[in-house]
């Protein structure tokens, strides 16, 4: 599906609401298998524009492809090839774990006895078998994030998009979800990640820094670092939102 191999491609991409410009112009793309970061401060843009991606939200102008599919005519063949993960996890809380891979695994599609074989091999994969039949409510925050994100994948999409995925949570839980990342890209899947922590920009191949819905910096982090001649993505952006 991915032309070239870009899966992400957006062309003056502008949302508005009113007389507010959400985002202004955004253009750029997105390889298969990368792993691209979506920086900004809290109100600069990042989830109206994530929420465009994934085909929830209507933009006002602009041309954009997500995995191959228009997002103002195949909204849902674009909800059926990507994954989704919010800040607050989306997960069902009075459920049991297994309950909501069954639950997500019906509404992407699959059958009962892949939901079966998926599932078992997640739980295996998180070494959270014995957490199958735990109320969500119940669990520690950080199993929390992981099994929300092991839902988001579980129909093998070829993008994932994670809107915030580490806010709130403690900073070893930060790199073993970002060790879970790694492994995902690995296999292919393209990984579209909203942050406002600057240290996981180091962790991406890209990032794009955006700034009262307007992108205003987009590179490699180790050439963003050179060109703003500082030794981290935190100075960058502080350099940026300085002017």
């Amino acid at each position: 599906m991915a032309e070239n191999g870009i899966i992400i491609k957006a062309v003056n991409l502008t949302k508005k609401f009113g007389n507010f410009v959400a985002n202004d112009n955004l253009t750029f793309e997105v390889r298969q298998g990368e792993i691209f970061g979506f920086l900004g401060a809290n109100g600069a843009g990042k989830t109206t524009a994530i929420r465009i991606l994934c085909g929830l939200l209507k933009p006002t102008s602009g041309q954009i492809e997500v995995a191959g599919y228009d997002v103002y005519k195949e909204t849902e063949k674009i909800k059926r090839n990507i994954g989704y993960m919010s800040q607050k996890f989306s997960l069902y809380e009075d459920l049991t774990v297994w309950e909501n891979f069954r639950f997500y695994g019906g509404i992407y599609g699959l059958s009962g006895k892949e939901i079966r074989k998926k599932t078992g091999y997640l739980l295996d994969k998180l070494q959270l078998t014995a957490a199958r039949d735990k109320i969500i409510s119940s669990l520690p925050l950080g199993w929390k994030q992981k099994l929300a994100f092991s839902i988001a994948i579980i129909h093998d999409p070829k993008i994932i998009f994670l809107d915030e995925p580490t806010s709130g949570v403690d900073p070893i839980t930060r790199r073993q979800f970002w060790d879970m990342i790694y492994e995902t890209a690995h296999e292919g899947i393209t990984i579209f990640v909203t942050t406002h922590y600057m240290d996981e920009a180091e962790y991406c191949e890209r990032v794009s820094v955006m700034v009262d819905g307007k992108i205003v910096a987009m590179d490699t982090p180790r050439a963003l670092e050179d060109k703003y001649h500082v030794e981290t993505m935190e100075e960058v952006f502080l350099k940026i939102a300085r002017g």
